[in-house]
């Protein structure tokens, strides 16, 4: 390889195109496995929140009607029913929050990268001074 003073502007200019070129390929190949890594645990956090509402309506179906019939011995049934509802859309509402919170705890960007980009910049402009 030729010394950069044996080199014409030309020459310069060509490799730092090809050199920028191949950054940027490499730039975009990282945003997107971090972008990949990044979706799965968002799909993660959606099951969580999937299987508390699959949990909550489960439970509505299974023990509702147990329940309300147990209660009727003591209380009126509409009475009964609706204390069950409300037992039962607060544990729900708990599991589904759960996975919300989860949701809301990461950071979809891609940090990485754009750290990357950051240091990118400042060489592309270091290699133009």
């Amino acid at each position: 390889m030729q010394r950069t003073e044996d080199r014409s502007l030309g020459e310069l200019l060509g490799d730092l195109a090809r050199d920028t070129g191949l950054l940027v390929r490499n730039e975009v190949a990282l945003a997107k496995a971090e972008m990949s890594q990044k979706a799965s645990h968002v799909g993660k956090h959606a099951g969580i929140i999937g299987v508390g509402g699959a949990l909550a309506y489960a439970g509505l179906l299974a023990i509702v009607a147990g329940l309300i019939v147990l209660l009727d011995i003591w209380l009126p049934l509409w009475v009964a029913a609706l204390l069950v509802g409300i037992i039962l859309a607060a544990v729900g509402g708990a599991i589904a929050m759960s996975g919300v919170n989860g949701l809301k705890q990461e950071n979809l960007a891609p940090q990485q990268t754009i750290e990357t980009l950051k240091e990118d910049a400042a060489w592309a402009k270091q290699q133009t001074r």
